[in-house]
């Protein structure tokens, strides 16, 4: 863009659709197209977007990532211009439907799956996805239409060099710790997918019984890994459904499954075969109220809370006990 150029010589700003941390999204409109978009308005001040901005402009061709259509910049705010998500978020939908099958979920699961394993493959790893950062492009409620949106936490690999890496060329280049610190990070996002596949399967979160709980109850639970695969809707959801969703939830990052191991589950892989019956959902103002409670709880605790002691982890298990080295 010319330097001169302003966000507002191109859109007219409507409605707020979304408010992040650093961040406002509101509806915007092209006035020489007519065509509506979202506009993601970002304070400099308090965040450097460029990382959001790269990846975008690097992954956004892909059909379940969100679109950049533009990028305006007037020294203290930076506008990303995107698609609109018109369907609104994935959860919502979910719940708003009386009832939703396992058949259902298993494609849901695959699609998101599927951008994620790409993301991580290319180095990419988001660390924020929360449910209400998965959305719908359009109403039609395809798993075609999902969009994986807001890339404010997205971090690129890079080298001790500092310039970017995929994870392939990793061994030499890249130190232990960044190595690590990128194995858990992955493990955060699969987290965050099987927090997404407990609710879809049980009808409610798995580690927040409403908004009311406290965030110490909230990250005890998570912390200890407490969550219940009985009664309800677990009566009746297959076992492959529930072995996916501990393996997902595994309370040790760097123990949870790949993307890649996730996209070769049975679950995944012969959702055919999978029971097409009705699985009813609590209140959803209940359980977006519990989701919201469990990633507020989250976002305020330092460290993270299931980042294990360093001795525990596999790793340092290994190097205490001369393991013979396995590829990593």
């Amino acid at each position: 863009h010319g330097k001169n150029l302003l966000f507002n010589d191109g859109y007219i700003l409507k409605e707020d659709i979304g408010m992040g941390s650093f961040s406002v999204c509101k509806r915007c409109v092209h006035k020489t197209t007519n065509t509506e978009y979202a506009v993601k308005v970002i304070d400099k001040t308090s965040t450097d977007p460029s990382e959001e901005i790269e990846i975008l402009l690097r992954y956004g061709q892909h059909p379940n990532i969100i679109t950049l259509k533009d990028v305006y910049d007037n020294g203290k705010q930076v506008f990303l211009v995107t698609e609109l998500m018109r369907g609104g978020e994935l959860l919502d939908r979910i719940l708003k439907q009386k009832y939703f099958s396992e058949l259902e979920a298993s494609a849901v699961l695959h699609t998101i799956t599927k951008t994620v394993e790409y993301l991580h493959s290319q180095g990419v790893v988001h660390r924020d996805l929360k449910p209400s950062n998965i959305l719908y492009v359009d109403e039609s409620g395809n798993p075609e239409s999902i969009r994986i949106c807001d890339f404010g936490f997205a971090k690129q690999l890079r080298a001790n060099n500092g310039l970017l890496m995929t994870p392939c060329y990793t061994a030499n280049f890249v130190a232990p710790e960044v190595l690590k610190r990128q194995g858990y990070d992955e493990g955060c996002d699969i987290w965050s997918l099987g927090v997404l596949l407990y609710t879809m399967l049980a009808g409610f979160t798995p580690f927040a019984n409403g908004p009311e709980d406290t965030p110490n109850e909230i990250l005890n639970r998570i912390g200890n890994g407490h969550f219940s695969l009985n009664g309800g809707n677990w009566d009746t959801v297959s076992d492959a459904a529930k072995d996916l969703v501990s393996k997902m939830l595994h309370v040790d990052p760097h123990q949870r499954l790949t993307a890649r191991q996730v996209l070769k589950h049975p679950w995944i892989v012969h959702r055919d075969k999978l029971p097409n019956s009705q699985l009813p959902h609590q209140d959803p103002k209940l359980v977006k109220g519990a989701m919201a409670a469990t990633y507020s709880a989250l976002k305020n605790s330092q460290p993270p809370p299931e980042l294990k002691p360093i001795e525990s982890s596999f790793l340092a298990q290994r190097r205490v006990k001369k393991l013979p080295s396995t590829s990593l």
